[in-house]
């Protein structure tokens, strides 16, 4: 086995490390946002709610 071909595996090797790794932070990154914004929306209709209370009581 020659020089040449070692390197050609270990950069063939590295360049399947390196799309596995972009594929797994991408899907991780696009789970995140999507968790992110059902988690706003529902923090968002909690704090509406609680300023109705707020402002309902206020006013008796």
């Amino acid at each position: 086995m020659d020089w040449g071909a070692v390197i050609f595996q270990l950069f063939m090797l590295a360049l399947l490390i390196a799309f596995a790794s972009a594929v797994f932070f991408l899907v991780k990154s696009l789970v995140a946002k999507g968790y992110s914004h059902n988690s706003t929306a529902r923090i968002e209709k909690k704090l509406d709610r609680i300023i109705e209370l707020l402002e309902k009581q206020m006013k008796e």
